[in-house]
């Protein structure tokens, strides 16, 4: 079967258009191959894809083309000269034509979706797996498409029968091949024989359950050129390659090669190999995968990502930030605007804000995640957008620090009390103080946090952006009494039955005083909790 659905061509990415286009919404495409989305990237305020971490997953790509087109996946001269020629880039308005069409010409047949010849390199995908795989046992479509039930796994937004699987579109083919390379399980998989030895053991992607935070500019043309990091003096573009770059397929027998620079960093980290099979009279739809591991040998340490908070560990470890979907965006604020922010697991604020601060935008964050265990259980999908915030990051100005640091720390603050004054009710309601009261910390939980968040963006917006205020132009006195107010009134609502019987109501009051900080003290090994 020959190569079809090239990616540069083919309108596969779904995009937003900003409004200066410059025709009716209805007259512009919905989708886009990679080449036009380069060359109209001025004109398209991001990508419309739903699925985050896809979404996360196709940006990391396009860092690493839009530092190939723009020449800026080098820094010879240092980080001085880098951002220079960035800023030049920037003020130009759009990504370079000429190292578009150049970059397109020499690696065009390396973006064929599917190419099942005796020579074919698929993109992202290892076309030996058709004969070191077992035919007659491949993943299946249902597999591929994260948000499928497949096995006895619980269906998200679709049903479908393993028996009879429905064939996948290319464009969703695309965005779940992505999210495989990146996102994908640890554990049992599909069994692959190399050099005479079966294995079906895979380790899980690079991002496994993280949370990647990635600097939004106006249009996709500000956010990629915001998203790149500047590569190390030593990195040579003829060694720091994207894997459809290879001049050869990588051997499965050996460990992975350790990455070189920022644009084997962003691509050529996957612990996944894939093979879509297209079905035979459409070749748009995808009937059939291959999904298996790529390497014997797995993966050492978690690799360097510039987009993940990094912690550490009371066991002094380093590790990402998961992500948490009961988790809004706001609560990691401080961690993305302060260079050392406060928390005992000493968080470290993704390195690509470093250098989106030298741009002359004020650029939102967007986070995209996917809440997963380290093996096979996804939950759910994360993806929250700030208002523009980077004019308040600390580099920009000092007095951030006071101002975000104290805002955030007051809607923690009453949260966590409100924790305790529902559980410590309900416990002293049913007389029973080993009772986890989760649900009734639930809903105080449902009650705040949406308020809170409301509450912080409001008074966000009101701190001082020109850096003459000492504290910022936060209001704390009065901030502290609106995050208390919620969390009494939420404290009320969830107690309100409770608070009809006697019993009830003295349970409420007692522990009502949680919510103003108990100033009693406790016993040896008794929580606030209790």
């Amino acid at each position: 079967m020959p190569a079809t659905t090239n990616i540069l061509y083919e309108p596969l990415v779904p995009v937003h258009w900003a409004p200066h286009a410059g025709r009716p919404d209805a007259a512009l495409p919905p989708k886009l191959g990679l080449r036009e989305l380069l060359l109209r990237s001025h004109d398209i305020e991001g990508l419309a894809i739903a699925d985050a971490p896809a979404h996360s997953a196709l940006l990391r790509v396009l860092y690493a083309l839009t530092a190939r087109v723009t020449g800026l996946d080098e820094a010879k001269k240092g980080p001085e000269d880098w951002l220079a020629r960035r800023d030049d880039l920037l003020e130009e308005g759009e990504l370079p034509t000429a190292g578009i069409e150049a970059y397109v010409t020499a690696y065009c047949d390396r973006f064929f979706l599917f190419d099942l010849s005796a020579d074919g390199r698929p993109w992202m995908q290892d076309p030996r797996l058709a004969q070191q795989c077992d035919a007659a046992s491949t993943a299946g479509v249902n597999k591929l498409v994260v948000t499928r039930p497949s096995g006895n796994n619980h269906a998200w937004w679709s049903h479908g029968l393993d028996a009879r699987p429905d064939p996948l579109p290319a464009p969703q083919a695309l965005l779940n091949l992505l999210t495989w390379h990146y996102w994908g399980p640890s554990g049992r998989c599909s069994s692959r024989e190399v050099n005479g030895e079966k294995s079906a053991s895979a380790t899980a992607g690079p991002l496994r359950s993280a949370l990647s935070y990635h600097p939004e500019g106006a249009t996709l043309f500000e956010t990629l050129l915001a998203g790149l990091v500047p590569p190390e003096r030593t990195v040579d573009r003829e060694q720091d390659r994207c894997p459809w770059e290879w001049d050869e397929l990588p051997d499965p027998d050996g460990p992975p090669t350790a990455p070189t620079g920022p644009c084997s960093r962003l691509t050529a980290l996957s612990m996944h190999a894939l093979l879509l099979v297209p079905d035979e009279d459409d070749t748009s739809l995808v009937r059939d995968a291959y999904i298996t591991w790529a390497y014997r040998k797995g993966r050492g340490a978690r690799p360097g990502d510039d987009y993940l908070i990094w912690q550490i560990s009371k066991q002094g470890n380093l590790y990402p930030r998961s992500a948490d979907s009961q988790r809004a965006l706001w609560r990691d604020l401080d961690a993305l605007l302060l260079i050392g922010p406060p928390g005992a697991a000493q968080p470290r604020r993704p390195e690509v804000f470093e250098w989106a601060l030298e741009l002359a935008l004020d650029l939102r964050v967007h986070a995209l995640g996917f809440e997963q265990d380290g093996q096979a259980k996804d939950t759910q999908f994360v993806d929250s957008v700030t208002p523009p915030v980077l004019a308040l990051a600390e580099r920009r100005s000092a007095r951030t620090r006071p101002a975000v640091g104290r805002l955030r720390a007051m809607g923690e603050l009453f949260g966590r009390r409100l924790d305790r004054a529902v559980r410590r009710a309900w416990r002293i309601y049913v007389n029973d103080q080993k009772d986890s009261a989760e649900a009734s910390a639930q809903e105080g939980a449902a009650r705040y946090w949406p308020a809170a968040e409301a509450e912080f963006w409001a008074r966000f917006r009101l701190l001082d952006r020109t850096g003459t205020s000492l504290d910022g132009g936060l209001d704390a006195q009065a901030a502290r009494k609106a995050f208390l107010g919620l969390a009494i009134r939420a404290y009320d609502e969830v107690t309100a039955s409770a608070a009809r019987t006697q019993r009830g109501a003295r349970a409420v009051e007692e522990a009502r005083v949680e919510l103003f900080g108990d100033p009693r003290p406790r016993k040896p090994g008794q929580s606030s909790a209790a």
